[in-house]
Protein backbone atom coordinates (compact mmCIF):
# COMPACT_ATOMS: atom_id res chain seq x y z
CA UNK A 1 0.00 0.00 0.00
CA UNK A 2 1.28 3.44 -0.97
CA UNK A 3 0.04 6.58 0.75
CA UNK A 4 -0.60 9.26 -1.86
CA UNK A 5 -2.46 11.70 0.35
CA UNK A 6 -2.96 12.16 4.08
CA UNK A 7 -4.14 14.98 6.28
CA UNK A 8 -5.55 15.71 9.70
CA UNK A 9 -9.34 15.43 9.53
CA UNK A 10 -10.79 16.19 12.96
CA UNK A 11 -10.46 15.83 16.74
CA UNK A 12 -13.34 14.53 18.82
CA UNK A 13 -13.88 14.79 22.56
CA UNK A 14 -16.70 12.24 22.36
CA UNK A 15 -17.26 9.15 20.25
CA UNK A 16 -20.58 10.61 19.13
CA UNK A 17 -18.62 13.48 17.55
CA UNK A 18 -16.44 11.19 15.40
CA UNK A 19 -16.76 11.47 11.59
CA UNK A 20 -19.89 10.07 10.04
CA UNK A 21 -18.00 9.01 6.92
CA UNK A 22 -18.39 5.29 6.32
CA UNK A 23 -14.67 4.63 5.90
CA UNK A 24 -12.55 1.89 7.49
CA UNK A 25 -10.72 2.96 10.65
CA UNK A 26 -7.42 1.63 12.01
CA UNK A 27 -6.89 2.76 15.58
CA UNK A 28 -3.44 3.32 17.07
CA UNK A 29 -3.41 2.74 20.81
CA UNK A 30 -0.76 2.18 23.47
CA UNK A 31 0.77 3.46 26.67
CA UNK A 32 1.24 7.18 26.79
CA UNK A 33 4.41 8.27 25.00
CA UNK A 34 4.86 4.92 23.25
CA UNK A 35 5.26 6.70 19.91
CA UNK A 36 1.80 6.67 18.33
CA UNK A 37 2.06 10.11 16.78
CA UNK A 38 5.61 9.50 15.57
CA UNK A 39 4.55 6.27 13.88
CA UNK A 40 1.57 7.92 12.18
CA UNK A 41 3.85 10.71 10.93
CA UNK A 42 6.32 8.16 9.57
CA UNK A 43 3.62 6.09 7.85
CA UNK A 44 2.22 9.21 6.20
CA UNK A 45 5.76 10.46 5.43
CA UNK A 46 5.00 13.80 7.04
CA UNK A 47 6.83 15.45 9.92
CA UNK A 48 3.88 16.75 11.87
CA UNK A 49 0.54 15.46 10.59
CA UNK A 50 0.16 14.12 14.14
CA UNK A 51 1.49 16.26 16.97
CA UNK A 52 4.20 14.65 19.09
CA UNK A 53 5.17 15.53 22.63
CA UNK A 54 7.64 14.39 25.26
CA UNK A 55 4.94 15.00 27.86
CA UNK A 56 2.84 11.85 28.50
CA UNK A 57 -0.90 12.27 28.18
CA UNK A 58 -0.93 15.03 25.60
CA UNK A 59 -3.40 13.23 23.32
CA UNK A 60 -6.70 13.37 25.22
CA UNK A 61 -8.89 13.46 22.13
CA UNK A 62 -9.75 11.02 19.35
CA UNK A 63 -7.79 12.29 16.34
CA UNK A 64 -8.75 11.20 12.82
CA UNK A 65 -6.38 11.39 9.85
CA UNK A 66 -7.79 10.65 6.40
CA UNK A 67 -5.50 8.57 4.18
CA UNK A 68 -5.85 8.25 0.40
CA UNK A 69 -9.43 9.47 0.84
CA UNK A 70 -10.32 5.86 1.56
CA UNK A 71 -9.59 5.15 5.24
CA UNK A 72 -8.81 6.75 8.59
CA UNK A 73 -5.84 6.41 10.90
CA UNK A 74 -7.16 7.08 14.40
CA UNK A 75 -4.88 8.26 17.21
CA UNK A 76 -6.54 7.29 20.49
CA UNK A 77 -5.59 8.69 23.91
CA UNK A 78 -2.82 6.74 25.57
CA UNK A 79 -3.23 4.76 28.75
CA UNK A 80 -1.03 4.07 31.76
CA UNK A 81 0.32 7.52 32.62
CA UNK A 82 0.35 8.77 36.20
CA UNK A 83 0.49 12.53 35.66
CA UNK A 84 -3.23 13.20 35.22
CA UNK A 85 -6.11 13.10 37.67
CA UNK A 86 -8.23 10.06 38.44
CA UNK A 87 -11.16 11.85 36.81
CA UNK A 88 -9.22 12.27 33.56
CA UNK A 89 -8.16 8.61 33.66
CA UNK A 90 -11.79 7.53 34.02
CA UNK A 91 -12.74 9.84 31.17
CA UNK A 92 -10.14 8.24 28.88
CA UNK A 93 -11.18 4.74 29.96
CA UNK A 94 -14.79 5.55 29.08
CA UNK A 95 -13.71 7.06 25.77
CA UNK A 96 -11.82 3.88 24.86
CA UNK A 97 -14.74 1.63 25.74
CA UNK A 98 -17.27 3.66 23.78
CA UNK A 99 -14.97 3.87 20.76
CA UNK A 100 -14.24 0.14 20.71
CA UNK A 101 -17.86 -0.89 21.24
CA UNK A 102 -19.72 1.68 19.14
CA UNK A 103 -17.55 2.46 16.08
CA UNK A 104 -18.68 0.03 13.41
CA UNK A 105 -16.07 1.64 11.14
CA UNK A 106 -13.25 0.17 13.26
CA UNK A 107 -11.52 -2.58 11.32
CA UNK A 108 -8.55 -3.23 13.58
CA UNK A 109 -6.60 -1.80 16.48
CA UNK A 110 -2.83 -1.49 16.34
CA UNK A 111 -1.55 -1.94 19.88
CA UNK A 112 1.83 -0.26 20.25
CA UNK A 113 4.34 -1.52 22.81
CA UNK A 114 7.78 -0.10 23.66
CA UNK A 115 10.16 -2.95 22.84
CA UNK A 116 12.79 -1.61 25.26
CA UNK A 117 10.72 -2.55 28.29
CA UNK A 118 10.06 -5.92 29.87
CA UNK A 119 6.44 -7.11 29.48
CA UNK A 120 4.26 -4.61 31.28
CA UNK A 121 1.19 -5.73 33.22
CA UNK A 122 -0.80 -2.76 31.97
CA UNK A 123 -0.14 -3.68 28.31
CA UNK A 124 -1.10 -7.31 28.89
CA UNK A 125 -4.26 -6.23 30.69
CA UNK A 126 -5.20 -3.85 27.87
CA UNK A 127 -4.63 -6.65 25.38
CA UNK A 128 -7.06 -8.84 27.33
CA UNK A 129 -9.50 -5.95 27.59
CA UNK A 130 -9.83 -5.32 23.85
CA UNK A 131 -9.88 -9.05 23.17
CA UNK A 132 -12.90 -9.41 25.46
CA UNK A 133 -14.57 -6.67 23.44
CA UNK A 134 -13.90 -8.75 20.29
CA UNK A 135 -11.71 -6.02 18.79
CA UNK A 136 -9.28 -7.41 16.17
CA UNK A 137 -5.75 -6.20 16.87
CA UNK A 138 -2.08 -6.67 16.07
CA UNK A 139 0.98 -5.85 18.18
CA UNK A 140 3.48 -3.29 16.97
CA UNK A 141 6.71 -3.08 18.91
CA UNK A 142 8.07 0.46 18.66
CA UNK A 143 11.53 2.05 19.06
CA UNK A 144 13.45 -1.02 17.90
CA UNK A 145 16.28 1.29 16.79
CA UNK A 146 17.11 1.75 20.47
CA UNK A 147 18.26 -1.88 20.89
CA UNK A 148 20.95 -4.12 19.46
CA UNK A 149 19.63 -6.96 17.32
CA UNK A 150 20.51 -9.58 19.94
CA UNK A 151 18.68 -7.62 22.65
CA UNK A 152 15.76 -7.02 20.31
CA UNK A 153 15.30 -10.73 19.63
CA UNK A 154 15.52 -11.43 23.36
CA UNK A 155 12.82 -8.86 24.14
CA UNK A 156 10.47 -10.24 21.48
CA UNK A 157 10.91 -13.81 22.75
CA UNK A 158 10.32 -12.63 26.30
CA UNK A 159 7.07 -10.95 25.30
CA UNK A 160 5.90 -13.90 23.19
CA UNK A 161 6.55 -16.24 26.12
CA UNK A 162 4.47 -14.04 28.41
CA UNK A 163 1.61 -13.92 25.89
CA UNK A 164 1.80 -17.64 25.22
CA UNK A 165 1.25 -18.33 28.92
CA UNK A 166 -2.13 -16.63 28.81
CA UNK A 167 -3.34 -16.88 25.21
CA UNK A 168 -4.19 -19.69 22.84
CA UNK A 169 -2.48 -17.87 19.98
CA UNK A 170 -0.01 -15.01 19.75
CA UNK A 171 -1.36 -12.01 17.80
CA UNK A 172 0.46 -10.89 14.68
CA UNK A 173 3.60 -8.94 15.59
CA UNK A 174 5.37 -6.20 13.64
CA UNK A 175 8.67 -4.70 14.82
CA UNK A 176 9.01 -1.04 13.98
CA UNK A 177 11.01 2.16 14.27
CA UNK A 178 9.49 5.44 13.18
CA UNK A 179 12.95 7.02 13.24
CA UNK A 180 14.60 4.45 10.96
CA UNK A 181 11.41 3.61 9.04
CA UNK A 182 11.60 -0.04 9.99
CA UNK A 183 8.42 -2.08 9.64
CA UNK A 184 6.42 0.70 7.97
CA UNK A 185 5.83 -1.17 4.72
CA UNK A 186 4.73 -4.23 6.68
CA UNK A 187 2.23 -2.14 8.66
CA UNK A 188 0.83 -0.55 5.52
CA UNK A 189 0.54 -3.94 3.81
CA UNK A 190 -1.37 -5.29 6.82
CA UNK A 191 -3.76 -2.32 6.72
CA UNK A 192 -4.36 -2.66 3.00
CA UNK A 193 -4.89 -6.43 3.09
CA UNK A 194 -7.17 -6.22 6.11
CA UNK A 195 -9.17 -3.40 4.57
CA UNK A 196 -9.76 -5.26 1.32
CA UNK A 197 -10.48 -8.58 3.01
CA UNK A 198 -13.10 -7.34 5.44
CA UNK A 199 -14.51 -4.22 3.82
CA UNK A 200 -17.46 -5.95 2.24
CA UNK A 201 -18.53 -7.56 5.51
CA UNK A 202 -17.76 -4.71 7.88
CA UNK A 203 -19.48 -1.70 6.32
Amino acid sequence: MKIHSSEFYTSSAKVSECPEKNLPEFAFIGRSNVGKSSLINALCNKKSIAKTSSKPGKTLLINHFIVNNSLFFVDLPGYGFATISKKEKEKIKSLHEKYFTKRKQLFSALLLIDIRLKPQKIDLEFMEYINKLFVPFILIFTKCDKLKKSDLNKKVKEYCKEIDNNWEAIPQIIISSAKNRIGLEEILNFINEYKEKFKANKL
